[in-house]
């Protein structure tokens, strides 16, 4: 049964969109339930059930952000330099100056 399962994720896996902005964000499950669950929901997203069903007027939402806005926003980039501005100034300088790598310090 969890042979199928792997087989089915890998099969929605190959033909899901690379999203090169989207990098290191994966889903591990463990449950058998929430994985069948959670393969529906994917397979729904992945063949735009929703959006079928329910045809956009505009391509914006309530707030007037487009769907590149969006993508720009959730961009792995983007997120970093988010929490980067979130660190305080002494964390900065501290990170700035007293951060090596291990091959600095072989050197």
């Amino acid at each position: 049964m969890a042979a199928t399962r792997y087989r089915r994720f890998l099969k929605l896996c190959e033909e899901w969109p690379v999203e090169e902005t989207k990098r290191q964000r994966d889903l591990g499950i463990a449950d058998p339930e929430t994985c069948d669950r959670m393969y529906e929901s994917l397979m729904r997203i992945h063949t735009n059930y929703y959006k079928n069903k329910y045809p956009r007027l505009k391509d914006t939402n309530f707030t007037g952000v487009t769907v590149e806005d969006c993508k720009m926003i959730l961009a792995t980039d983007v997120l970093k330099q988010m929490e980067d501005m979130k660190k305080g100034t002494w964390k900065k300088l501290r990170e700035k100056f007293y951060a090596k790598k291990p091959e600095e310090d072989s050197k």
